[in-house]
């Protein structure tokens, strides 16, 4: 039975960027306790992609990058680092050091650096960087948080309802059952359905659930077995909801579409393709949100770009509401 790859990078980038203030409350709460959450956290991408390109080092570490206010309306940013290697990394605490020192030389702001290790290693914790020469000194200490340590606090993640204490639970289980696919679907099963018995609501439970389900990777025949207890499970509770089995289900609509569409010509496979996409999305957002106004649907059919049909049907699944898709559409022409 092949295994494929847990997700564990993408995965932790998109909860984080979902939950930014839950993820500091959860881990770093003496961060979260210095910021002025009545002012939106600003994710900063293109000053990322700017600080990691001055200070190239080989591997990419830092994930996430947001400028947020401190109470007294000062801005700060916070940089987050994701480290998951299941090894030691020698260079760890130096590429910390270099991506806060260049984050402040590029935009002189005050920087917060952070990292998250959810390696296998108990006693690898890098948390300082520095030097001395001469009498000059150098150094960079910096909160981190090993995912380990949570193991010993098992019964207090299934009482906690902060998103990361499932998402902890998730990326240890996930590790735990590396090699053992059988074992691995009997937790993410049981992880699943504790999301409905926590008091989230729908929107929170789809995209959990979908973190559960990108990290905690099966082989196709269990991952069947899997999607077909939930659904029974979803039939005995009369709480259907759009889950990964209906992305799924578009997945695998969309790959009959394209194979049709080669053995027809390109020119109209690419019209099918965009035809099921459109369909896809106006479909997905009728079941959410029962319905849509006739300008939304036919900006939709307007649409003819294939990747951003493509983004917009991941999009409709979790959006919070049809304005804000329509809002979206707006923005993008």
């Amino acid at each position: 039975m092949n295994e494929p790859n847990a997700e564990y990078d993408n995965t932790w980038k998109e909860a984080i960027g979902d939950y930014f203030e839950s993820f500091l409350e959860f881990f770093f709460p003496q961060v979260h306790a210095l910021i002025d959450w009545s002012q939106p956290p600003q994710s900063l991408d293109k000053e990322l992609q700017q600080i990691t390109a001055a200070a190239d080092s080989g591997l990419r570490l830092v994930d996430k990058l947001f400028q947020v206010w401190r109470h007294g309306n000062e801005p700060t940013w916070i940089l987050i680092h994701i480290e998951i290697q299941s090894q030691e990394e020698s260079n760890f605490a130096k590429r910390m050091y270099m991506y806060n020192y260049r984050a402040f030389d590029l935009y002189e702001r005050p920087v917060v650096s952070l990292a998250v290790l959810g390696d296998e290693q108990s006693k690898w914790r890098p948390s300082f960087f520095g030097y001395t020469l001469g009498g000059c000194e150098v150094s960079l200490k910096f909160p981190i948080v090993k995912l380990l340590d949570y193991l010993t606090q098992w019964q207090d993640l299934e009482q906690n309802n902060n998103p990361f204490a499932i998402i902890a639970m998730a990326h240890l289980k996930t590790k735990a059952t590396t090699g053992k696919p059988r074992e691995r679907e009997e937790w993410k099963w049981s992880l699943v359905r504790g999301l409905y018995d926590r008091g989230y609501d729908r929107e929170n439970i789809i995209k959990l659930f979908q973190v559960i389900d990108r990290m905690m990777a099966l082989p196709e025949e269990l991952q069947q077995s899997f999607e077909q207890k939930l659904t029974t499970y979803e039939e005995e509770r009369k709480m259907p909801l759009l889950s990964r089995m209906e992305e799924r289900g578009l997945e695998r609509g969309l790959e009959r579409g394209l194979e049709r569409g080669l053995e027809r010509g390109l020119e109209r496979g690419l019209q099918q393709t965009q035809q099921i996409l459109r369909a896809s999305i106006i479909n997905i957002l009728q079941i959410r949100f029962q319905t849509l106004s006739p300008e939304l649907i036919a900006a939709i059919n307007r649409l003819e770009d294939i990747s951003e049909l493509q983004r917009l049907l991941m999009v409709a699944v979790t959006i919070t509401s049809v304005t804000d898709f329509g809002e979206l559409l707006q923005e993008n022409r």
